[in-house]
């Protein structure tokens, strides 16, 4: 077999995230896939390859998006709202999502991007007056180490970091997270429900994205968001929504917030509809029958489950339409202003960032 050609001019930098294996391979250990990766060959996401016995990250220093977003775009809305943040990606994924919104970015099996060390994403993200950096289009852990190097500088620059993640991860990649993330959104496809994951996301099933949350919230330094992408016909089942949301009740407790997200057509999906509001609507009712307290409706600008509500004397807290912020009902603490009820929102209200505004930087 020849060698892959991403792998015959070697670029990047040698992982951390891999084991030694018998018989000339390696297992990387960045993801719950755990590839085992023989000489020459690249691991299923496009950008980890075996050259002289060793696991390289290949996109190491490529950067193939870079934006500046408002924090609630991620989907984030407890931790710092108003912030701007500098959003990041390589190429490839270890998923295969076949509605994938970025596709372009998520799907490339090239080794592209420009080039951009870490301390070039951290400038960036200071000239431009950011409050954080989000690492987000594809899943982030494939490339963690340079996630990481990046993160550590930010955060000695006064910057927080968030990853925008599908969760399958290892515990490895987890204890790697300690060094430098602030925040995780973890994103659910079709409530996890199996036959949606092997059918449309190509993998076996959910187990993966459970034990990460279990990990991540049992070292208790990070910032927990989850959410959910709910397909119309394939992926909208209320029992699993309602298994889930049982589940993240017992697990990560009420106050975690939950996002059910709007599907729309992208990619190889293009022949199903927009999701019916009026299901994301059945899917919050399910979330709070859970007791969940905090229930979102993402992808419906105007929705009154956009906002957020006091869990003491349910009065709006933070009013949104989009991912703007119209209203803010709390004070320095994260009281509500009217009951005083402690609210587990990271705070303050950031001034930084008004509107729905954009700005590409890299792409």
């Amino acid at each position: 077999m020849s060698p892959d050609p991403r792998l015959t001019v070697p670029s990047g930098k040698e992982a951390e995230l891999y084991r030694d294996l018998s018989g000339g391979k390696v297992q990387c250990t960045a993801c719950a896939r755990l590839c085992q990766i023989g000489e020459g060959q690249v691991g299923l996401c496009g950008v980890r390859g075996v050259v002289g016995g060793k696991l390289y990250l290949l996109v190491y220093g490529r950067v193939m998006a870079g934006h500046i977003d408002p924090i609630e775009k991620k989907p984030v809305v407890h931790y710092r709202p108003g912030s701007k943040i500098f959003s990041l990606a390589t190429s490839g994924c270890n998923w295969l999502c076949r509605y994938c919104q970025n596709y372009d970015i998520s799907q490339r099996r090239k080794i592209e991007g420009t080039e951009a060390a870490p301390g070039d994403m951290v400038a960036q993200a200071v000239a431009h007056g950011c409050e954080g950096m989000a690492y987000t289009y594809n899943q982030p852990t494939i490339f963690m180490e340079y996630a990481r190097d990046v993160g550590k500088l930010a955060r000695s620059k006064g910057l927080f970091n968030i990853f925008v993640s599908n969760g399958y991860d290892t515990p490895e990649t987890v204890a790697m997270m300690d060094d430098f993330l602030d925040c995780i959104t973890v994103d659910f496809k079709g409530s996890g429900e199996t036959k949606f994951v092997r059918s449309y996301i190509g993998i076996p099933d959910a187990g993966p994205i459970y034990q990460t949350l279990k990990e991540i919230q049992r070292r208790g330094k990070v910032h927990i968001e989850v959410t959910d992408l709910i397909v119309p016909g394939v992926g909208e089942s209320l029992e699993e929504a309602a298994k889930m949301c049982r589940w993240i009740y017992d697990n990560l407790g009420p106050d975690t917030p939950v996002h059910f997200l709007r599907f729309h057509p992208d990619y190889k999906m293009m022949d199903l509809p927009w999701t019916p509001v009026e299901t994301l609507e059945k899917h919050v009712r399910v979330g709070r029958d859970a007791g969940l307290d905090y229930v979102y409706i993402g992808n419906v600008p105007g929705h009154p489950d956009e906002s957020t509500y006091c869990p003491g004397c349910k009065s709006v807290l933070i009013k949104r339409y989009g991912y703007e912020i119209l209203e803010y009902n709390l004070d320095q603490n994260s009281k509500c202003k009217t009951c005083g009820y402690k609210t587990p929102i990271v705070g303050p209200l950031s001034k930084s960032f008004a509107g729905d505004r954009f700005l590409s930087v890299i792409s």
